[in-house]
């Protein structure tokens, strides 16, 4: 049995870190929010991205913790039973549980990048720098812009990230979906490519998705109850 799974927002959220569609999600709370993760209005206004700075340093990812279902996960790795675990998450969270076979569809929001010259850092030392008197600190070695190294809306994901990430969908016998809403492209599919390459494909989200109804199976329960549960089973 090969096992993939594609893990988004709601897997961490029993870590403290809410998830953006949900009832309480951040999209829904705090709509203005969009504008600092998109790349188009990051790059226009330099008021954007200096709230964007100060929105990824208010994150909770920073002190967050794994919780079961990430630990779960992991331990399904260490037992050889995991092929890929695809998340749409920028948290890091299973790194940190102890995860190794990830693939950051989404990125990772510690990581810095420059638009110009493609000069990579840190987030603590934009951060350093922004406290040093810099509210929107620019590349030291070319002047451009600088992002987090996650993929902001308007961006296309990492070619080869996405093409591992088909490939795992495609090769395997089970396909578990957790916590995501399944609306982003080009993720979403991945389901969908997973099930019409025959594979089972279980569906934990407390949401319905648009791919429920060629799910073999669909959880509701909280899920860092439910994945350790189900992966016990499989």
């Amino acid at each position: 049995m090969t096992i993939t799974v594609l893990t988004g927002a709601g897997i961490s959220t029993a870590s403290g870190i809410p998830d953006y569609r949900g009832p309480n999600g951040l999209w829904k709370t705090e709509p203005d929010h969009l504008q600092l993760v998109s790349i188009g209005p990051y790059l226009d206004d330099p008021d954007v991205r200096r709230r964007s700075w100060e929105f990824r340093r208010a994150s909770p990812a920073w002190t967050a913790e794994p919780n079961a279902a990430h630990r779960a996960l992991a331990e399904l790795e260490r037992a050889g039973r995991l092929d890929r675990l695809i998340t749409q998450n920028v948290d890091g969270l299973h790194q940190r549980a102890g995860s190794r076979a990830v693939l950051e569809l989404h990125g990772n929001m510690f990581g810095v990048v420059c638009l110009g010259c493609g000069a990579r850092s840190t987030l603590r030392e934009a951060l350093d720098r922004i406290d040093a008197g810099e509210p929107d600190p620019a590349c030291t070695a070319c002047g451009g812009v600088l992002k987090t190294t996650t993929v902001m809306f308007g961006e296309v994901l990492p070619e080869e990230t996405l093409a591992e990430a088909v490939r795992a969908a495609q090769r395997c016998s089970v396909f578990v979906v957790v916590g995501t809403s399944l609306q982003v492209q080009p993720a979403a599919t991945l389901a969908g490519l997973a099930a019409e390459s025959g594979a089972r494909l279980v569906i934990v989200n407390g949401e319905p998705t648009p791919y429920d109804d060629q799910a073999d199976e669909v959880i509701r329960d909280p899920i860092s109850e439910a994945v350790p549960r189900l992966l016990s089973t499989l």
